[in-house]
């Protein structure tokens, strides 16, 4: 099964750029299915209203449930007080498997780490290259799964890129996905210190194209296991499902994206975890998510 683990969708307000007004999915869909991903990601535009924008998303995923999820957006400031109850309505009401935060809309903060503790669900944090973060997170939440979408830099900055990977080398619940990274050698390189198990393919659509971003994870020349890792494996892993296969090919048609979420771990394969060791499983959702 492959799953894009980063990718856009709903209206924006900002009308600042595509990125906060529009992120259609029409054409990425038909070039995702033509590229072979079976099950993607969602991640609402930046909005001013984030609970609208994921009840927005929810409405989305709900015409495809076997083909698509999402993670709920949340701004660490603007949201301050209230993003417990945001995250918990995504959970239980639209069964979302994780939380996204950008910088742009301000730096993550306690309380998000809390409520991703809370639901057991990853984050993807938009660091926009600020790598010191990571040390605190890992220190202060072990127990919370952080994927940093592009490789810590959307923008290029190749020195954010190999500070990510040097936490993705020290820490075993950082993360990152290789959407937008224009440095083929930096991916080369992360596979290699971090291992497979640390990196998540994802395209950021629809704005990038999905078979593009795939081709990417192809030039890297994985073996089967570290492919089937990157491709979906991992961020199956952490966010507490499995991969359902028929023959040839995984079958989203058969994967419930609204069923009962098991714990999510951050322990790689036995054969991945390699000199990165293992963490225990966390305990299981204290409620299945409901419609």
């Amino acid at each position: 099964m492959i799953v894009d683990c980063h990718c856009h969708a709903g209206k924006g307000d900002g009308f600042t750029g595509p990125w906060d007004t529009d992120a259609p999915l029409g054409a990425y869909l038909r070039r995702a299915a033509a590229a072979g991903i079976d099950r993607t990601i969602l991640l609402p535009a930046f909005s001013s209203d984030y609970g609208e924008a994921n009840r927005a998303l929810a409405r989305i995923v709900a015409r495809a449930p076997h083909r698509l999820q999402a993670f709920a957006m949340v701004h660490a400031a603007r949201d301050r007080g209230r993003i417990h109850e945001l995250v918990e309505t995504a959970v239980k009401r639209y069964a979302f498997r994780g939380i996204k935060v950008h910088r742009h809309d301000a730096p993550i903060n306690r309380e998000v780490c809390e409520a991703a503790r809370r639901f057991r669900l990853p984050v993807l944090y938009d660091i926009g290259g600020d790598t010191a973060v990571l040390e605190l997170l890992s220190d202060q939440y072990p127990d919370v799964a952080f994927i940093v979408p592009h490789l810590g830099s959307f923008g290029d900055d190749w020195r954010a890129q190999l500070g990510v990977i040097d936490h993705l080398v020290r820490h075993p619940n950082i993360h990152a996905d290789t959407s937008g990274v224009r440095r083929f050698d930096l991916l080369v390189q992360a596979v290699r210190r971090a291992g497979a198990h640390k990196i998540l393919f994802g395209s950021d659509g629809p704005w990038l194209h999905p078979g593009l971003e795939l081709a990417k994870i192809d030039a890297l020349q994985l073996g089967p296991q570290q492919r089937s890792l990157v491709l979906g494996g991992n961020l199956l892993r952490l966010i507490g499902q499995t991969p359902q296969a028929r023959p040839g090919r995984a079958d989203p048609d058969r994967a419930d994206p609204t069923a009962p979420t098991r714990a999510a771990s951050i322990r790689p394969p036995r054969s991945q975890a390699g000199e990165h060791g293992s963490q225990a499983h966390r305990p299981p959702l204290p409620l299945a998510p409901s419609r």
